[in-house]
């Protein structure tokens, strides 16, 4: 059976020295329009194209990209995020990350997320612990501090068909009268990679994208968070969401999310 270390040791060295290209081109104006509000820079582009040309030259896996595509093939691939939370890289705010994982038979084996303007690196593989800067992590507290923090992306963003902002709003809203108080970084990845150290006790993506979720979803499992997707089911790639957090973090989002839901 395959450990991935092979895997995860590549993806560790790829995404370093990656991380030089994401300092050195902080705050890089727009190249590429999407969408409203939706943007790449030049710095986006060649992440992801030296990303793609290692990971093709170094393994058999195809690699899908925010970027430039490909074909997500869930029996086996790479896939990448080359700048999470774009909109911040370009304005110098440091909330913004590199998200490379690896999916196999639908689910994420490896995973690597860097916020190199934090100063982390974070790094698992499929059963193991989560090591931030080299250094092996301890499991998540089940307990719900007082001040306890759930990361929520962003309340406006293009992939608002399943979750509006009227909905992103209210679950907002309520949280806040909860122990679980909101905080929007713009980032999925920041989220889930600071869910993984304990530093919030959740997140919510309303992300549909296998590049925004997939990496943090398996730092949030192999931390001891609870993942499910943005209804509560088992979350697979395809999902649209994911809510993790500590168990009883996440049973007050859940709770939360059914009131909302049947009102």
């Amino acid at each position: 059976m395959n450990d991935y270390s092979a895997q995860l040791s590549l993806a560790n060295d790829v995404v370093r020295k990656a991380s030089d290209m994401f300092v050195a081109g902080v705050g890089a104006a727009p190249t590429l329009i999407k969408g409203k509000g939706d943007f790449a820079t030049e710095i986006d582009l060649s992440i992801e194209k030296y990303i793609r040309e290692r990971l093709s030259t170094a393994t058999d896996y195809p690699v899908f990209g925010e970027e430039k595509g490909g074909d997500f093939t869930p029996e086996g691939c790479w896939v990448i995020d080359p700048v999470d939370g774009t909109s911040n890289f370009a304005s110098g705010n440091p909330n913004c990350a590199i998200l490379l994982s690896l999916i196999v038979d639908n689910q994420p084996v490896v995973a690597v997320t860097a916020m190199p303007l934090l100063n982390m690196h974070l790094s698992t593989r499929a059963g193991q612990p989560v090591s931030l800067n080299g250094k092996e992590l301890p499991p998540l507290a089940n307990e719900v501090p007082v001040a306890s923090h759930v990361g929520m992306g962003t309340i406006g963003s293009p992939d608002s068909q399943r979750f509006p902002a009227s909905y992103r709003l209210r679950l907002a809203g309520w949280l806040s009268d909860t122990q679980l108080r909101p905080r929007i970084t713009g980032s999925v990845g920041v989220d889930l990679a600071f869910l993984s150290q304990g530093i919030y006790q959740a997140a919510v993506s309303f992300s549909p994208h296998v590049w925004d979720n997939a990496a943090g979803v398996l730092l949030a499992r192999n931390a001891g968070a609870v993942v499910t997707d943005g209804l509560g089911e088992e979350w697979h790639p395809q999902s649209m969401g994911v809510i993790a957090g500590t168990p009883r973090a996440h049973r007050l989002i859940m709770d939360t999310i059914h009131t909302i839901v049947n009102i």
